[in-house]
């Protein structure tokens, strides 16, 4: 790719991240942010770093399918197991089960792209992030670390950015939840690669051992369980 190829990319995710910043992460800001380094070579690598972790290259060469959870059914499951859990965050928080921008998956950036955005939310559950501002900032981090994600290694830096800038009474919080996301994302196996899907049933204590997930964020003031997780941004994906 030219380089003047590649700064008017940089000079576009400017103006993305300046729309972030305006709507307060909106589905349609973020999904833009997200669908602009799909032909990057940042996104090059991130499939690169994607296939050498374990079942990576296997899930893209199937194109296995991106998540398309049935929330009744999902919310009959047992007390406790993921699919159940997941349906209920869902319903609380009163988001739309599709809210992933729709993507064709004919390309492994594309694909990647979409599994990223439909198990974003499964990823808080599994880590115990919430869903305030320094929670998804945090469970984003986990996806940066682990396969260098270019739309959300853009959103963790330029979130604390901001903070750093504008906020500085939330800068100790939002840098905390990145830091233990980050930390996550270096433990534990990579949750973009996990098979959901085929675990509904299982409880998320399970999975958190599966993962190598032993320090989950659950109890802090980012975390899932605090009353002010429910203060939510709209979706990161």
């Amino acid at each position: 790719m030219s380089r003047f190829a590649e700064l008017l990319r940089a000079a576009n995710n400017l103006k993305l991240l300046a729309a972030i910043g305006r709507s307060g992460g909106t589905l349609n800001s973020v999904a833009d942010l997200v669908d602009n380094m799909i032909d990057s070579p940042q996104m090059v690598d991130s499939i690169r770093r994607f296939r050498a972790v374990a079942g990576g290259a296997a899930m893209l060469e199937q194109r296995y399918p991106p998540l398309q959870p049935d929330i009744d059914g999902l919310i009959k499951l047992p007390e406790g197991s993921l699919g159940r859990s997941y349906a209920e965050l869902i319903r609380k928080l009163n988001y739309d089960p599709e809210f992933f921008r729709p993507r064709p998956i004919d390309s492994e950036a594309q694909w990647l792209t979409q599994r990223v955005a439909t198990t974003h939310d499964i990823h808080h559950l599994v880590a115990g992030f919430g869903t305030s501002s320094a929670g998804e900032s945090g469970v984003l981090a986990i996806t940066a670390a682990q396969i260098g994600f270019p739309a959300y290694v853009l959103l963790t830096t330029a979130s604390q950015l901001a903070s750093f800038r504008f906020q500085l009474e939330r800068y100790e919080e939002l840098a905390q939840s990145v830091a233990h996301g980050m930390a996550i994302g270096h433990q534990a196996h990579c949750l973009v690669a996990a098979r959901w899907e085929e675990g509904w049933d299982r409880s998320i204590s399970d999975w958190r051992l599966e993962l190598g997930i032993s320090d989950p964020a659950n109890a802090k003031v980012y975390g899932l369980d605090l009353p002010t997780s429910c203060e939510t941004l709209e979706e990161s994906t």
